[in-house]
């Protein structure tokens, strides 16, 4: 089973992330289950959610607590919470941020990772570009089929297609591909 966590704020479509990645399991013939998990429920505020998927049924129903992967979509909650608790030595952090590891200060949290499971995508700097909004989930999800490989790209974008019809997710879908191929070439 894979198990991703996503990490945000309020607005920034937390849980959408994790409907529409479960989505995208669906349609390659995976189980997939989204799950939300909310404290204050309004506008800035911590959110987090969580996506988990597998060839097989999935039974578990609590919140992920030893994550494959790690979706941190605004990089100031590492200052309010303990983001990587739980992730393994083999996990994968994909952060939505235009800075570095060593400018974002969490170099020693990181440290035993792969080099290559720590990735830093400007997803809100692409949302904006695409959407004109400041919503950075669709992206993201782009960027976790380019690191992980957990879903295939071409299933993500059906996902958000069917989330978002029409001219938002064409929109949404460039912002997923363009964090994609930003994720490959890091």
């Amino acid at each position: 089973m894979f198990q991703i966590r996503i990490h945000g704020r309020g607005g920034q479509g937390v849980v959408s992330a994790a409907e529409m990645l479960s989505v995208a399991a669906f349609l390659e013939d995976k189980h997939a289950q989204a799950v939300p998990s909310f404290g204050s429920e309004r506008m800035g505020a911590p959110v987090v959610s969580f996506c988990r998927i597998d060839d097989r049924e999935i039974r578990l129903r609590e919140p992920v607590m030893e994550p494959d992967a790690l979706v941190i979509q605004d990089p100031t909650l590492f200052y309010a919470i303990d983001v990587f608790a739980g992730l393994s030595s083999t996990g994968y952090v994909l952060i939505n941020t235009g800075r570095t590891i060593e400018e974002l200060g969490i170099t020693e949290a990181v440290q035993e990772l792969p080099a290559d499971h720590v990735r830093c995508v400007p997803a809100t700097e692409l949302a904006m570009q695409h959407v004109k909004r400041a919503v950075p989930n669709a992206a993201l999800l782009g960027a976790l089929a380019a690191v992980t490989g957990a879903v295939k790209f071409a299933s993500v974008a059906k996902a958000i297609g069917r989330k978002f019809p029409g001219s938002i997710g064409e929109a949404n879908i460039r912002a997923a591909e363009a964090a994609y191929e930003s994720a490959n070439s890091n």
